[in-house]
């Protein structure tokens, strides 16, 4: 199964999801789909992996094992950060209507589908 067809499939089952991209460890956009600009979402993937760089060091120094899953909520939005890999990761834009609970849930599913059909590395 293709990555757009899990993304597109990971977008349908949320309602209020904006968009959702795969992106490698530089920040470099692997697949993506969106209700909102393709620029806003590659953006969005880029500056992602930066955050969750540098959790994932923080984490390491405390030694808190391993990160699963980043929720940052502001004002309009909500986003999820899973990685895929150690080197590539799963991001997911919510709008404010968005229930992040259910989000949370679907992404999970969608990373045991990405893990389980497709190498990575």
């Amino acid at each position: 199964m293709p990555f757009k067809s899990l993304l597109n499939r990971l977008l349908e089952d949320i309602p209020g999801a904006l968009g959702a991209i795969i992106v490698d460890w530089e920040g470099e956009a692997v697949d993506q789909v969106a209700r909102i600009s393709e620029y806003d979402i590659k953006v969005l993937g880029a500056h992602s992996g930066i955050v969750l760089s540098q959790l994932r060091e923080a984490l390491f120094r405390v030694d808190s094992g391993d990160l699963d899953e980043v929720m940052i909520r502001t004002a309009q939005n909500k986003i999820l950060i899973s990685p895929l890999t150690d080197e590539y990761l799963l991001i997911l834009q919510l709008g404010p209507e968005a229930i992040a609970a259910r989000a949370a849930y679907k992404l999970r599913c969608c990373v045991e589908a990405l893990r389980d059909e497709f190498v990575f590395e």
